[in-house]
């Protein structure tokens, strides 16, 4: 029983663990970027802002739950569950607002094509709303939810991933080096899943196959006349 116990805790504190580190990594990505003189946050738009604090409030989420559950506190946990569920839901809606308002304002990086960064923001917000909803689905399995929540929060490294990596020498293929990383994150727990059930979880599989289909699929997307023709008339092309 002791082992047992031992083994959840020690559990947890993984997981606890990654959520810390995808969250130190996600506001480093962004206050490097600030820092560095590339973005005026005092003029970003209020949906800027909005954006910016769901986010916050998710990782800070991310983070909670794990502790929670060490801690026996599943009451609490099951409560914080329902409000990060809605907040998926709110971040999903700001992702894909985002991505149309900065194309409208030509807010945009320069080197997005209109019709690759519309792709983009509208694939990545929705992966990430549909792994939050899988995994609010499969609450009662833990080893599938508690994946697909970092599985979720991984889709959603590209955009500090674009503010650490020299993007303006990437165009046309950012798709492979930012894949490549968060197919990377997704091999840390492939290695836990490894050393504690003696094989890969299909959770993580899962993860892995989405990472690897949502690149394609921005790629791909930003390739096809409606979305192209979609993005000009957005950003007034």
């Amino acid at each position: 029983m002791a082992t047992t116990a031992g083994g959840a805790v020690r559990a947890e504190l993984f997981w606890h663990r990654m959520a810390i580190g995808l969250a130190i990594f996600i506001v480093f990505g962004f206050l490097q970027f600030a820092l560095r003189g590339f973005v005026d946050p005092v003029a970003a738009p209020f949906w800027v802002h909005a954006h910016g604090i769901a986010m916050l409030a998710w990782l800070g989420l991310l983070i909670v739950q794990p502790t929670l559950v060490s801690r026996d506190n599943l009451p609490l946990h099951r409560k914080l569950g329902w409000a990060g569920a809605a907040l998926a839901l709110a971040i999903t809606a700001l992702g894909v607002f985002t991505g149309v308002a900065s194309l409208v304002l030509n807010r945009f990086p320069p080197f997005f094509s209109p019709p690759y960064f519309l792709a983009l923001t509208t694939i990545e917000a929705l992966a990430f709303g549909a792994m939050v909803w899988a995994a609010v689905r499969r609450r009662h399995t833990t080893a599938w939810h508690r994946r697909l929540m970092i599985g979720a929060t991984i889709i959603i490294l590209e955009p500090a991933l674009g503010r650490l990596l020299p993007m303006p020498l990437m165009v046309g293929w950012s798709d492979i080096p930012v894949g490549l990383i968060q197919l990377a994150v997704v091999g840390i727990i492939a290695l836990y899943d490894r050393r504690t059930l003696g094989r890969i979880h299909p959770a993580t599989k899962a993860i892995a196959a989405v990472v690897i289909l949502v690149r394609a699929t921005i790629y791909l997307l930003a390739l096809t006349p409606p979305v192209i023709a979609l993005a000009e008339r957005l950003a007034g092309g």
